[in-house]
């Protein structure tokens, strides 16, 4: 591995970079994302027990007692419920799109890396051809040895890009789908705290 990296020439020093830079986002998209996973029909179960027993107040501990974006934004409802059940869903809708900003970060770097990394491996093949070529005009004359230098750079710098791109792209489609899962049971907690403070308030 370490002989075709150096065979392929100065473009594989880029092409590195950007291949640790999308595995660090990755690696910390990937932690921050399992930890901002939970069950959330067990979750709003606890928040339904918790308003039975002791009220709003110990459903805000019970949010504040578990981790990720589905408990803060519903302990941000809850926090507003003494101003109506307006500002409630606005106070929902609010800290959504900042937690949903917070599940999103980074992605940005993994896609910029899927979009970059076969480009400077194209750029590498170009420059591999032009040397191959520099070398059979100095040369006067072909041969499979005075072009060879040249080819291997320019298959090994398109094949690591492409596979640098695969690799990530893997990666940002993950995270993306456990994002829109993440998102989808945000919706389906709130929606149904929502619908408990309602009954609450037309009982009491």
């Amino acid at each position: 591995m370490v002989d075709y990296f150096v065979k392929g020439g100065v473009f594989m020093w880029p092409l590195l970079f950007f291949l640790v830079l999308g595995l660090m986002f990755s690696l910390e998209r990937l932690w921050t994302l399992s930890r901002a996973t939970i069950n959330s029909r067990r979750f709003t179960q606890q928040i339904r027990e918790a308003l039975s027993d002791g009220g709003v107040e110990k459903a805000i501990e019970v949010c504040s007692n578990t981790r990720g974006p589905i408990a803060n934004v519903v302990r941000s409802g809850l926090q507003h419920i003494g101003r109506g059940i307006a500002d409630v869903e606005k106070a929902i809708m609010t800290s959504g799109t900042i937690e949903m900003a917070f599940l999103e970060k980074n992605l940005v770097w993994l896609a910029t890396v899927v979009s970059i990394a076969p480009m400077l491996g194209f750029l590498g093949t170009v420059s591999g051809m032009v040397n191959a070529f520099e070398s059979i005009a100095q040369a006067n004359d072909i041969s499979p040895s005075l072009v060879a230098g040249g080819i291997s750079e320019a298959l090994l710098t398109t094949m690591f890009g492409l596979v640098i791109a695969i690799i990530i792209q893997f990666f940002h489609n993950l995270f993306v789908t456990r994002i829109d899962k993440i998102v989808a049971d945000m919706e389906e907690s709130t929606l149904e705290v929502t619908d408990m403070l309602i009954d609450m308030n037309q009982a009491g």
